[in-house]
């Protein structure tokens, strides 16, 4: 009973006693916060001798982290929380009654328990495993103590997105990390070793500046695989953009308003973006559990290469080569192919079972829908108004809608990262997918309110 009161008693971000809040009001809260999670990106970790996941920029991205910094945690306490407690609340293991709000309390207060678990436990193990070791002179509780700091940080700040702005901060900080990672693959002048490209002579990290680079050295093998990136790049943005907009509109009518209906959306997609954002967090956990046991000696789940590309074991499974750029530079291997295979498998199974229990713990599943759609006065048109004929209609949809949903949105996240594409496939699509359903909500919901011109660009 001691443990339920302070489940039910954390502390958290207060909401907004109005209803609805206004477009500037979501606006500024989201901006602060966004502001905020880039700073914290740059404040280096007091005391950090060596980093050896800084070569997993690629995993910083799906945890939404910046490895060496204060918040090297990322989502990756709140996505390993949420990920366990579906888990076991799908089982049966654990069960929560999510239609009182008491239940709803309940197991808020557990995922953010168990979010904070995670943070203490992680902040642990990125030290202790040698991910992030402490200088000579410096104890590893510091290195611990700031890593702690950094998680809740991150927990608070998704709290005031989820409550006082745009979609979930879970989502935002990926898309501002890809967002962020795109434009430097794309314009940066910068070469890898941090000077000027055409002052030093190197090739620039950009791909759209490296295509004049290697043109004028008459390296069109080089020019092929940067122009490949950038199109890849393109290609996976229309694919995605054009699978968020297909729905299937269910027609229903107002009871008391005679010869007046709706036709009530449900997305392919049906589940969006979190199926495949919980399993690139599972597959990303994965990778970094293999690279700090091998660091420490016990390579169980697999070794890496010095590019901290996963070479054997499971860490060479759950990792994507890069079909289309092999193939372009002429290094492809039977076994990338083999490769590709199970990685697709993996994400697109994975993102099936966490869209099945998504639909269940997040008030998704026809019931839930039903339930929603009677509140608002709707029935079938020539059906008595009844919940359970709803209910019965949605069950046609739902159930399929959320296995085919999750099956495709694994697979673009699969075909993506072997697309070669600027930045990580799987974080391109979460990215377009978040960026997305941000245009939707506030061009549905925030329509009147928002400047006339950002309307208008809303409107186009």
């Amino acid at each position: 009973m001691g443990i339920r009161n302070i489940l039910l008693n954390l502390p958290e971000v207060a909401a907004p006693t109005e209803k609805r809040l206004p477009f500037n009001t979501k606006l500024k809260w989201t901006a602060i916060v966004l502001l905020l999670f880039f700073i914290l990106g740059l404040v280096p970790i007091f005391g950090l001798g060596a980093n050896s996941l800084a070569q997993f920029q690629f995993l910083s991205l799906i945890l939404g982290a910046e490895f060496g910094s204060i918040i090297s945690l990322g989502i990756g306490p709140i996505v390993t929380a949420s990920i366990l407690l579906q888990l076991l609340n799908g089982s049966g293991v654990v069960k929560f009654d999510l239609k009182s709000a008491e239940g709803k309390r309940l197991f808020q207060g557990v995922q953010k328990g168990l979010a904070l678990l995670f943070v203490v436990f992680e902040a642990a193990v990125y030290v202790f495993a040698g991910g992030l070791a402490p200088a000579p002179g410096h104890g590893p509780m510091l290195i611990i103590f700031q890593l702690i700091l950094g998680g809740i940080m991150i927990i608070l700040m998704d709290e005031v997105v989820s409550k006082w702005g745009f979609g979930q901060g879970v989502s935002l900080f990926i898309a501002a990390g890809v967002s962020k990672e795109i434009i430097v693959r794309l314009l940066s002048p910068l070469s890898t070793s941090g000077n000027l490209a055409f002052i030093s002579g190197e090739a620039p990290i950009g791909a759209l500046l490296s295509v004049f680079y290697f043109l004028a050295a008459g390296d069109l093998r080089e020019v092929a695989y940067n122009l490949t990136a950038i199109l890849a790049t393109a290609l996976v943005f229309v694919i995605v953009v054009y699978a968020q907009a297909m729905k299937v509109e269910v027609p229903l009518s107002f009871g008391r308003i005679r010869g007046h209906g709706i036709r009530w959306p449900l997305a392919f997609i049906y589940t969006s973006n979190i199926p495949v954002i919980l399993t690139a967090a599972l597959l990303a956990n994965i990778q970094l559990w293999a690279r700090l046991l091998e660091s420490r000696g016990i390579p169980f789940l697999g070794t890496f290469d010095s590019s901290g590309i996963g070479i054997s074991g499971l860490a060479a499974w759950v990792s994507s080569p890069n079909i289309v750029g092999n193939l372009v530079r002429g290094v492809i291997q039977p076994i990338d192919f083999a490769r590709a295979a199970v990685y697709a498998a993996f994400l697109m199974i994975g993102a099936m079972i966490f869209s099945m229990f998504w639909v269940k713990t997040s008030g998704m599943d026809a019931r839930s829908q039903a339930a929603k759609m009677m509140q608002y006065g709707l029935q079938i048109p020539g059906f008595r108004r009844d919940e359970r004929v709803l209910e019965s209609l949605l069950n046609r949809y739902i159930p399929a809608l959320t296995i085919l949903g999750g099956l495709t949105v694994g697979f673009l996240a699969a075909a993506a990262d072997v697309s070669g594409a600027l930045t990580s496939g799987t974080g391109l699509l979460l990215a377009v997918m978040i960026i997305y359903r941000l245009y939707e909500e506030i061009a549905q919901q925030h329509a009147l309110d928002m400047n006339p011109m950002l309307r208008k660009f809303m409107e186009k």
